[in-house]
């Protein structure tokens, strides 16, 4: 048994060394997650190119999540941030990010979380 034992509704994804496990605690408070509450509001990666976020974001239904704000895509988070959002089942919610080549501004602060407005 690996340490995720005793946890229910397992979800882990690896990119290489890297990993991220969303894990359900069996002391939730509810069913379903809330990003306004106190706690985690949304994943941000930074994936490279403006195609690679093409590229992920077409294939998220087949991975069970869906596109959000497509009317707006990719220019939800402005003209200088090239992004999509998707939403999974349980509610979570991940921004895909092509990283700036300048590294500065708004697509820095986006990818840093820090909020400079």
């Amino acid at each position: 048994m690996g340490p995720m034992s005793g946890f229910h509704h397992v979800e882990s994804w690896t990119a290489g060394g890297p990993y991220l496990t969303l894990t359900t605690s069996p002391n939730i408070s509810g069913p379903d997650h809330d990003r306004r509450a106190p706690g985690l509001n949304h994943l941000a990666f930074g994936v490279g190119s403006p195609a690679r976020v093409d590229e992920i974001v077409g294939a998220a239904r087949r991975h069970g999540w869906r596109p959000l704000c497509q009317e707006r895509y990719p220019w939800v988070g402005g003209p200088d941030h090239y992004a999509g959002w998707l939403e999974n089942s349980a509610g979570f919610k991940a921004e895909i990010v092509a990283e700036s080549s300048s590294g500065t501004g708004r697509d820095r602060d986006r990818a840093t979380g820090w909020q400079t407005e």
